[in-house]
């Protein structure tokens, strides 16, 4: 298993963690969560090796295969899918080994080296690498596309197909859902639960925490707390724990008081004084139990609209798209105050197309789009973090967007989105990326949209901060269109699902978590090389056709059904008259003749018994079980 014991760590003065320990055995999964800036990284880059405690150590069994993802490699000329097998670090040097082998010509070692690449699963590694990337959202003409050509999100998605192809005892997940659509972290929940190793995985996604963890591994002020259960088990026991302390620190603070004014009381009287320096010694000895303290440093809102038209987007017959080529058509949509909308959808499906048409960044190719008088938007996409300057500071920034605004005042609007005076005054290049995402979402609050639209706003975002703008969402008034693979942020804040599918925007009629079983269904049929299930009627028209086609089976099946009837029929009676001894009758037929004849019967039967099973698997062969 893997170990920490009494680990100590610091950076600077900073202690990052006191004395912690912790055990995970093989097939244990547990989610680390924590704060921002706990130490949750750092745990990662402990057991990796690539940090050293002061005190302590980090342990795990000799032979332990280890994966990871990676956040940042290198652009690589590799196409996509050989990007994606170069995980498999034993298999790629066996295929090394061959190549080197068939070069001096030694027959010997190929044909031994052949025997270690298939126990090394290289007859079916593409096959493999295919399914993780159809998976993770990737087409079938991109496997070939050099790893460098891709996006930023892209390349993570790549990385992790890599660390998911690596052959491992142990697997480490930093944030694996970051840059995924909802139906591809659908699909990675599925693949991790099928992982037999141990899994650690660090993510701020409620939903998908609990779907995959068995245990949860808390990072807090220099400690590592285990629990059992998934993330939905740790807040039920840490708010119990966290109630349990404030009540212990409520008494304990009425006991200090209380001995407190005994010793300022009686310290000086004679009589007493011994009671008082007792009791004085006491408190110095009494271990104080720590308040608790509010968690969250965020107490932002969305500032509504003072007005907003009716309806503040129409869109009629639209079709949205990229050089002449639509990725939606025929789009008729209304948008009015007070909508909340979930957009759901497949990546490459139109989401983001959409929600661009609707801000008004891009053209349609055809139909209209009218925006009422009072319909100001408010748009979050990951690429208006990469906008920002990044040698303005957050103060600098949302100054300069909000002239009117004192210098105090905007320091104490920032302060309630998490920055504080130092941050506040830092560069933007120097923020990270759950910084610089707040940043752009506290400049969109400020500026009262009457539509706001949210494509993956969560990327990046700790827990306390996707609690808090679930909260400032609820109670914002215009009208809400979200993107997000964070179901509990949807589940909170929509109320109503549209879905792009097929070069079309439909109201999606089922709920989050019916889309989620329709979603994890049809990843997976297309992970495997297949197709998503066809519609009612023409699976319909399918089994008419088989029925059709099979008809000229099911009618010799039921000929031989009956023949066999028959002859079992015939058989019993055979059986019952040479049972009750009636051949002795002068009239009966001899034994022997009536033994010849059960023979006989015996042989059909066992004939017409195996016909029956030839039918039946033509049938079964050709399509026609389990028609229902």
């Amino acid at each position: 298993m893997l170990r920490l014991d009494d680990v100590v760590l610091k950076r600077g003065e900073q202690v990052v963690f006191n004395g912690v320990s912790l055990a995970v055995h093989l097939g244990h999964t547990v989610g680390i969560v924590g704060r921002n800036g706990a130490g949750k990284t750092t745990l990662f880059e402990l057991i990796r090796g690539r940090l050293l405690p002061e005190e302590g150590n980090v342990s795990q069994p000799r032979g332990w295969r280890a994966a990871w993802l990676e956040q940042d490699m290198a652009p690589s000329v590799r196409g996509a899918l050989d990007f994606a097998v170069d995980g498999d670090r034993r298999l790629r040097k066996v295929e090394a080994a061959i190549a080197a082998a068939e070069e001096r010509d030694d027959g010997d070692a190929v044909a031994r080296l052949h025997g270690e690449l298939e126990d090394a699963g290289g007859y079916d590694a593409n096959a493999r690498a295919g399914e993780i990337l159809h998976g993770l959202g990737f087409a079938g003409e991109d496997f070939e596309k050099p790893h460098r050509e891709f996006s930023g999100g892209w390349r993570i998605r790549l990385n992790l197909a890599r660390a998911l192809m690596a052959p491992a005892d142990l697997l480490l997940l930093d944030e694996p859902t970051n840059h995924l659509d909802l139906d591809a972290a659908l699909w990675l929940e599925a693949w991790l639960r099928r992982f037999a190793g141990a899994l650690l995985v660090i993510s701020h996604d409620r939903d998908f925490l609990d779907a995959v963890c068995g245990q949860v591994a808390h990072v807090n002020d220099g400690e590592i707390t285990l629990y059992a259960g998934n993330y939905s088990a740790f807040e039920r026991q840490r708010t119990e724990a966290l109630a349990r302390q404030a009540a212990r620190h409520e008494r304990q603070r009425r006991d200090i008081e209380h001995m407190q004014r005994f010793i300022d009381r009686f310290r000086y009287k004679e009589s007493k004084a011994r009671q008082a320096q007792s009791r004085l010694k006491a408190l110095e000895r009494m271990e104080r139990v720590a308040p608790v303290r509010a968690e969250t440093p965020y107490r932002f809102a969305f500032a509504n609209p003072a007005k907003a038209s009716r309806p503040l987007v129409a869109m009629d017959a639209a079709a949205l798209g990229y050089d002449a080529s639509p990725v939606l058509e025929e789009v008729t949509l209304r948008v009015y105050p007070g909508d909340r909308v979930g957009i759901l959808g497949v990546n490459g499906a139109g989401k983001s197309t959409l929600l661009k048409a609707l801000a008004g960044t891009l053209t349609p190719l055809a139909g209209d789009i009218e925006r009422g008088r009072h319909s100001a938007v408010g748009y979050f996409a990951q690429h208006q973090m990469e906008r920002l300057q990044g040698d303005r500071s957050a103060l600098a920034t949302v100054q300069a967007a909000n002239a009117d605004m004192r210098e105090q005042a905007v320091r104490d609007y920032l302060g309630r989105w998490g920055f504080g005076r130092a941050m506040s005054e830092r560069p933007v290049a120097t923020l990270s990326g759950g910084e610089r995402a707040r940043l752009v979402l506290a400049l969109i609050a400020k500026a009262e949209p009457a539509l706001l639209m949210l494509d993956e706003p969560t990327n990046h975002l700790d827990m306390d901060m996707r609690e808090a703008l679930a909260l400032a969402l609820q109670g914002y008034e215009g009208a809400l269109l979200l993107v997000s693979h964070d179901r509990h942020l949807l589940r909170e804040c929509v109320d109503e699902l549209w879905l792009a599918s097929g070069g079309r925007v439909r109201r999606f009629r089922g709920s989050l978590e019916d889309y989620a079983v329709q979603a994890t269904r049809d990843v997976s049929v297309r992970a495997a090389g297949g197709n998503p299930r066809p519609p009612a009627r023409e699976r319909r028209r399918d089994r008419a056709a088989r029925r059709q086609q099979l008809r000229p089976l099911a009618t010799r099946l039921a000929r031989i059904e009956r023949d066999m009837d028959g002859m079992r029929a015939e058989l019993q009676t055979l059986e019952r008259t040479l049972a009750s001894g009636a051949q002795d009758k002068r009239d009966a037929p001899p034994i022997g003749e009536l033994l010849a004849r059960q023979g006989r019967l015996r042989k059909r039967l066992a004939t017409a018994e195996e016909d029956w099973l030839a039918v039946q698997e033509s049938i079964e062969a050709a399509g026609g079980a389990g028609d229902g």
